[in-house]
Order: C-alpha cells, then structure tokens, then sequence
C-alpha cells in the first residue's frame, strides 16, 4: 500500500468516524424533538458523507478504501453512541415504587428534586409510587440513591419528550425499567 492510498484510507475512516457520531447525535434529537439541532447536524453529516462514499465508489479497484469505510462506520456508531451518552440531552421520568414512600419522599426532595407521590396499596400493604423528572444525566444518581434508601425500590426510568403548547404540555415517554442494585 503506498502512502497516497493509506492517507485516503485514514480520510475515509476519520470522515466516517465523524459522518456516523453525527447520524446518531442527530438521530437522538429527532426523537427528542430539536429539529433545528437535527436539521444542522444532518446537513454536516450529509456532506461529510457524500465525500467518503464518493471516494469509495470512484476508486472500487482499491479495496483498502471498502475497509476503510466499514472500519470508520464501526468506530463512529461507537463513538456517537458514546458522546450522546455524555451529553445526555433532555429528561427521564423516574418512577419509584416503594413501601418507604415518607423516608424515600424526603431523602429526594433534600436531594433538590420534585416528585409526586401517589399512595397506594397492595393485598399486603400500604406503598408509595414516586414519580420524578431529572435532567437524564442525573437519573442514574436518582435511582441509586432511591435504592440506598430503600433497596427494594422498584425503578421505572422512562426517557421523556415534553411539547408545550401554551398552557397545554403533552408528555409521550418510552419505558426502560432499571435494574437496581
């Protein structure tokens, strides 16, 4: 391999690396709702993407560029997946079962969080279901700490898409339940 054909090979990886973390950031702001965010992350990706596939496809007598092209799709969706979970946009709804809704109650709300309680009760007893909205990088913190107070806790985290309209909020969530402990 000569060095003009390992330096287009290195484009094409890093092009990809960056078209792919791009494709999943802006995959994640569809589902949550940014448009505007999405429709500028897709443009850049569109772009950086119509290059490396154009290098690929105009030179299919160099199958170090297929390669290439694989390995940086590989190591981008990695790598996207990665930095959304850093970024961690929007909000998650946290609902915690628990027969130690008082103590559960006041430990989060000592914590800074706002939650609702909903009493209830089972064949054997009395509980408490706790419903909670954190910014999604603190919902892991929430049901840890949820689960140092009470670690029969039973934990839902359900990632949360809020529109408002006026007055009007419409909230859709998808479920997750979170194995504690």
């Amino acid at each position: 391999m000569n060095t003009a054909v390992a330096l287009t090979s290195l484009f094409i990886v890093l092009a990809r690396i960056t078209d792919v973390t791009l494709d999943t950031v802006r995959t994640v702001a569809i589902v949550q709702g940014r448009r505007m965010f999405a429709a500028i992350l897709g443009f850049f990706q569109a772009l950086i993407y119509v290059c490396a596939i154009a290098k690929v496809l105009l030179n299919m007598d160099k199958p170090a560029y297929a390669l290439a092209y694989a390995v940086g799709f590989a190591l981008g969706t990695y790598l996207g997946i990665t930095i959304e979970q850093r970024l961690a946009f929007g909000h998650q709804l946290v609902t915690l079962v628990t027969r130690q809704g008082i103590e559960l109650a006041k430990a989060l709300r000592a914590a800074g969080h706002r939650l609702a309680e909903v009493k209830g009760h089972t064949r054997d007893s009395a509980l408490t279901i706790l419903f909670v909205e954190p910014p999604r990088r603190l919902a892991q913190k929430l049901v840890r700490k949820a689960s140092a107070v009470d670690k029969n806790c039973f934990c839902m985290v359900n990632d949360v898409r809020v529109a408002r309209s006026g007055s009007t909020v419409a909230t859709a969530v998808s479920p997750r339940v979170v194995q504690v402990g």
